[in-house]
């Protein structure tokens, strides 16, 4: 299938590991041009540096300035971004009764303002020209909340609310917004949350991650260029009338419809 994007500007907020960099991989191996962005700026050339066309920027997306960056970075080196990929690192595990004020704060700064104000830097670009995508990295907690991720659940709920909303408002200028929700995927995140049971209940993480793989109807963790296809899809041409979803790559994960 050839996905249309060939010479797209492809924006991807947090792309220098994880999730972030398998769609920004996925991205450009269909021919997008794609703005690698991270807190580690050398990090995100080097990885630039290895695509096809690319640049990498160093950029905190939850940093006051770091949408702007961000944006300003695309615009300067391609124009403004055809394709934004919305992405952010995840909080600290913990119980819904043990989260604090300020760190309900920090998660909704992180996963809600900062990704908002992102979007609206470049959303008013791709409603003029009639094309656009916006897609979310989100988490299966949107579907089913996850145990002990309390702050990821609700920040990312939060997202997934004024996104769906969105995606109604500028359907009819071209503009898509989806998300897209990873079950188990094997990524930096998803070891370190394994380890971090397995310390919490005296485990392996041997036994956790075994635990975990016979929860999944696949039967393993999924590979981040799984995860990125599918993200890829959702940032093509054809995919011009699949709006408003959170579709889920999860091995079959969540049980639900």
């Amino acid at each position: 299938m050839d996905l249309g994007i060939t010479g797209r500007t492809a924006l991807v907020a947090a792309s220098t590991s994880g999730l972030g960099r398998a769609v920004a991989e996925a991205l450009a191996a269909e021919g997008a041009r794609v703005v690698v962005t991270g807190r580690r700026g050398e990090v995100a050339r080097e990885i630039a540096a290895r695509l096809p066309e690319a640049i990498g920027v160093e950029a905190d997306l939850a940093a006051p300035d770091g949408p702007r960056l961000m944006a300003e970075a695309a615009r300067s080196a391609y124009g403004d971004p055809d394709i934004l990929v919305l992405n952010g690192p995840g909080p600290r595990p913990g119980r819904a009764a043990d989260i604090t004020h300020d760190e309900v704060s920090g998660a909704l700064e992180t996963l809600v303002l900062a990704q908002q104000r992102l979007t609206a830097l470049v959303l008013p670009a791709m409603r003029a020209r009639g094309w656009g995508r916006i897609l979310a990295i989100g988490s299966s907690g949107i579907a089913a909340p996850l145990p002990d991720l309390a702050l990821s659940n609700l920040g990312r709920a939060a997202t997934a609310a004024y996104l769906k909303t969105l995606a109604a408002e500028v359907a009819a200028d071209g503009v898509t917004v989806n998300l897209l929700l990873p079950g188990r995927i094997a990524t930096d995140r998803v070891a370190g949350l394994d380890r971090a049971k397995a310390a919490r209940e005296d485990r392996s993480r041997e036994d956790v991650e075994a635990e975990s793989r016979a929860a999944i109807p696949a039967g393993r963790y999924g590979a981040p260029a799984e995860f990125g296809a599918a993200a890829a899809f959702l940032c093509s041409a054809p995919a011009s009338y699949v709006t408003g979803t959170a579709l889920r790559c999860d091995g079959g994960l969540v049980r639900g419809l």
